[in-house]
């Protein structure tokens, strides 16, 4: 069998060598002997030297372990699934009729951004359209009540309460809604369109004096009751 290109065969050991000059130097200086074995080790560095090569030798001809099999399943998405799309993708209402009846309440806030100057006149009941924080506190209740014919997958809600609170503050007005119902489903939607339509009502009374006043930060507060159970984000 040919030696492969970067091996040399040494004539005076008969050894396969890579680097040819070294060796022959280790043969003329009495290193090595014609054998190809080192002189200069003593027996027990020999023996331990045999031992490694033995153990290197047997390693690499040791097979791998063969591989088990392993029967793989689809990983189960750990993401809850969106209630109000059926299995093909379609959106449907949900279907609450085996879930019990309980008492259930949501708090939701916004703020309506507003000048220095707007707000003086607003204070001072001063705005071209009247009772402004009034007109808003009732269109935010009105809009409440009708929250199900204003977003389609909504479930109709007898309401037990509902309150709209607006605070002026030098930099604009904060809306906050509250409402409680005793039923299968929440009114996070309810209070969140609550302030929403409080907001667009207060921008649309104002806007004669200041068109650059902007509705920020609609959101939702807190939530109780449900099987999900309550929710506290500030």
């Amino acid at each position: 069998m040919p030696l492969p290109k970067r091996y040399k065969k040494c004539a005076i050991c008969g050894r396969r060598i890579v680097r040819m000059s070294a060796h022959v130097r280790d043969h003329r200086s009495g290193r090595i002997g014609r054998d190809g074995r080192r002189t200069d080790r003593t027996p027990e560095e020999a023996e331990r030297l045999r031992e490694v090569r033995g153990a290197a030798g047997r390693s690499r001809r040791r097979s791998p372990p063969a591989r088990k099999h392993v029967e793989t399943r689809p990983r189960r998405s750990t993401r809850r699934a969106l209630s109000h799309l059926d299995t093909s993708g379609n959106a449907r209402m949900v279907d609450v009729g085996a879930k019990g009846d309980t008492d259930r309440r949501a708090v939701a806030r916004g703020k309506l951004m507003l000048s220095a100057s707007t707000v003086a006149v607003v204070r001072g009941g001063r705005t071209p359209k009247g009772d402004v924080l009034g007109a808003a506190r009732i269109a935010g209740i009105m809009a409440a009540k009708r929250t199900s014919e204003l977003i389609p997958l909504c479930h109709p809600i007898a309401l037990t309460h509902l309150t709209v609170v607006l605070d002026v503050q030098d930099d604009g007005i904060v809306i906050e809604a509250m409402a409680a119902t005793t039923g299968k489903t929440g009114v996070e939607m309810e209070a969140l369109t609550a302030v929403a339509v409080a907001g667009l009502t207060l921008y649309d009374m104002l806007k004669a004096i200041e068109r650059g006043a902007r509705l920020v930060d609609v959101r939702l507060v807190e939530k109780q009751g449900g099987t999900s159970g309550d929710l506290r984000l500030e």
